[in-house]
Formats: structure tokens, C-alpha cells, sequence
């Protein structure tokens, strides 16, 4: 996933794993599992410094120590913080919950596509996540 993200984005921003940000000056850093950060924002980190803020675009694969509670905490961090989307990743069912500042979630299932809002025309198939 990390791979095909780092193609679609090409100079429009960076993606990485396990990138670190801090969603508030008042919080410890977090850490994204997959994220995207467009380049404005990317070159307005100052030197050995982690992006203050969230990423335009977080993906969290879910696992079974996390809980729902848990799960919605960091949505909402997010997507009040700086996010664009927030990416859920259900490896057990296949699918992924897509959400957005608006209130507005999508689940996209196996033969859907998620378009990719930092390269208008470019989708990312859900069954290439889970191969």
C-alpha cells in the first residue's frame, strides 16, 4: 500500500510508515501506521522536528488489541486536527472505512476502488491493500 500511495502522490507530498506527528502542542507524538502529507506542508518542517499537526491523510490498520473506543478517539484527533481522511483497515473483513472532516464515512469492499484525494483520477483497489 505504502509503495502504490508513494506512486500516486509523486512530488504532490511524502508517504511514509510509522510517521510521527503531534495532533496538538499539548499532546505527546503519535504515530500513523501509513500516512500522507502534502509537500506545502512537508517543507514547513523545521529541521530534525515531527509534523505538528495531522497528516492530510492517516491509515490505521486495525488490530485486535484496539478497541472501537479507541479507534474513534484517534479519528477524531485527526480529522479535527488536520486530516483529510482517516483510513480504517479491517484486515479480517477486507474492507475499508474511509472518513472525512464532514461527518462522512464510506466502506469500500473487495473489487471497490478509493479514489485518492492528492491525485485526481488515481484509486487505489481495495484488494491490493490485502494482498
Amino acid at each position: 500500500m505504502q509503495q502504490f500511495l508513494s506512486n500516486a502522490a509523486g512530488n504532490s507530498g511524502v508517504v511514509g510508515t510509522e510517521m510521527p506527528f503531534r495532533p496538538l502542542p499539548e499532546f505527546e507524538y503519535r504515530q500513523a501506521d501509513v500516512a500522507f502529507v502534502s509537500r506545502a506542508r512537508w517543507d514547513q518542517i523545521p529541521g530534525e522536528r515531527h509534523l505538528d499537526g495531522a497528516p492530510d491523510l492517516v491509515v490505521e490498520i486495525l488490530s485486535p488489541s484496539n478497541t472501537a473506543a479507541e479507534m474513534l478517539d484517534r479519528q477524531n484527533l485527526c480529522l479535527e486536527n488536520g486530516s483529510r481522511e482517516f483510513w480504517l483497515v479491517d484486515i479480517e473483513h477486507r474492507q475499508v472505512e474511509v472518513s472525512t472532516p464532514d461527518g462522512h464515512s464510506i466502506t469500500y469492499k473487495s473489487a471497490q476502488h478509493i479514489p485518492l484525494f492528492f491525485s485526481p483520477g488515481a484509486t487505489l483497489a481495495v484488494d491490493a491493500i490485502f494482498e
